[in-house]
């Protein structure tokens, strides 16, 4: 049999209704800027964590979104919060701020 290098991923289904999204909430009304983010990946593209770990600021806001918050949490441990994030965001959310809350609130997963 041949490798071609790819294979079948299995399903990764989320169920919205099951996950507890009250984290969530209060993360999104501590910091209301936040709902400004339009994804455009300026964050991530500067990102130094980002460019020797495989941290990823959009994966991380996705990710608490979703309810999803034990893998966010660890994302975050690999944030050196140099702030270079912050500076290019043309949204101007503090992205610095965003870390440090997912990280109290998290702080327990």
């Amino acid at each position: 049999m041949i490798d071609f290098g790819f294979g079948v991923n299995t399903a990764r289904a989320i169920n919205m209704d099951t996950n507890d999204l009250d984290t969530a909430r209060e993360i999104f009304d501590r910091l209301p800027d936040l709902q400004a983010c339009m994804a455009c990946g300026s964050c991530t593209a500067t990102c130094t964590a980002g460019a020797i770990t495989s941290f990823n600021f959009r994966k991380v806001h996705t990710l608490v979104r979703r309810g999803e918050y034990g893998e966010a949490y660890a994302e975050m441990s690999k944030c050196m919060l140099c702030g270079k994030c912050r500076l290019v965001c043309p949204r101007g959310i503090n992205t610095r701020g965003v870390v440090l809350l997912i990280k109290k609130k998290l702080g327990d997963y």
